[in-house]
C-alpha cells in the first residue's frame, strides 16, 4: 500500500528540500519566501487532511440520541393503534387514517434521519473547501512571481524602461528560477490530493480536480518559457576553441604485418 496512497510526510519533506534549493540559489529573491509558505502551509494541511479521515464522533453520538428519542416518543404517542380496533365497525376509518398517518411519520423520520447522516458529510466538505481556500490563493502568488520572468529579457536587443522590475539576465539561473516556480505548482496539487485521499466525496474530488487544473495548467505556462530560453542563444554551450569545421583527424593505423 506504500506506492498506492501519498506519504504526507514525504510531501512535506520534498516542500522543505526545495525551500533549501530556493534559498541556496536565490537567497534575497521573494520566491524564498514563498517557498518557506508552501512548507509552512504543506505541514497545517497535511494534519488538517489526516484529521478529516476520523469520523465525527459527537455528531454520530447526537444523531443516535436523536433516533432513540423519536422511537421513545413515537412508542409514547401511541400512533401505531392495535390492529383490533382494525376489525370494528366503527373504528375502521379511524384506524386507517392512523396507519396512514403512521406511515408519513415513519417516511419522514426515514429522511429525517438520513439528513442527519449527510451532515457529517456537509461538514468535512465545508472544511476542505476551507483549506483549499488558502491553497488556491498561494498558486495565485507562485505565478505572480513567474509573471514577469520573460525570457525576451536575455535578447540583446531587449531595453528596460524605468519602470520594469528587476530581470534575471542569465539563462541558467531563469530557467533554474522557473523550474522552481513548477515543482512548487506540482507540489500544491499533491497536497490538495492529500483531502481526496482523505474524503470519499464527489463534490470534494471535484474541488481537487479544479486545484490540480489550475496548477497544472500555470506549470505548462512556465515551461513554454523554459522551452524558449533553451532555445536561445545564450544558453546553448559554447563550443570547444578551434577552427570551425575542422574535421577531427582520422586514428592512426595499426602498422601492417
Amino acid at each position: 500500500m506504500r506506492y498506492r496512497t501519498l506519504d504526507p510526510k514525504l510531501i512535506i519533506e520534498t516542500a522543505e528540500r526545495l525551500e533549501e534549493r530556493v534559498a541556496e540559489r536565490f537567497p534575497q529573491a521573494g520566491l524564498r519566501g514563498v517557498a518557506a509558505e508552501l512548507v509552512s502551509l504543506s505541514r497545517d494541511l497535511a494534519k488538517a487532511a489526516q484529521a478529516l479521515e476520523a469520523p465525527i464522533w459527537w455528531l454520530r453520538g447526537l444523531i443516535i440520541a436523536a433516533v432513540l428519542a423519536g422511537a421513545l416518543i413515537f412508542l409514547f404517542v401511541g400512533t401505531i393503534l392495535p390492529l383490533i380496533h382494525i376489525s370494528q365497525a366503527d373504528d375502521a376509518v379511524q384506524s386507517v387514517q392512523g396507519i396512514e398517518a403512521t406511515i408519513n411519520m415513519i417516511i419522514l423520520a426515514v429522511l429525517g434521519l438520513l439528513a442527519l447522516i449527510r451532515t457529517e458529510e456537509r461538514i468535512k466538505r465545508k472544511r476542505v473547501f476551507r483549506q483549499l481556500h488558502g491553497l488556491r490563493s498561494l498558486i495565485h502568488v507562485i505565478d505572480m512571481h513567474q509573471l514577469t520572468k520573460d525570457p525576451a529579457a536575455l535578447s540583446a536587443n531587449f531595453k528596460p524602461t524605468a519602470h520594469s522590475p528587476a530581470r534575471i539576465t542569465n539563462a541558467a539561473d531563469l530557467a533554474r528560477y522557473l523550474d522552481y516556480c513548477s515543482e512548487m505548482l506540482s507540489i500544491t496539487g499533491k497536497i490538495a490530493a492529500l483531502f481526496a485521499q482523505s474524503v470519499n466525496d464527489d463534490v470534494v474530488i471535484d474541488g481537487v480536480n479544479d486545484i490540480e487544473n489550475l496548477a497544472s495548467n500555470l506549470s505548462r505556462k512556465i515551461w513554454q518559457k523554459i522551452t524558449l530560453i533553451e532555445r536561445h542563444p545564450a544558453a546553448q554551450p559554447v563550443p570547444a576553441p578551434g577552427r570551425a569545421g575542422q574535421a577531427s583527424p582520422p586514428p592512426p593505423r595499426a602498422p601492417k604485418r
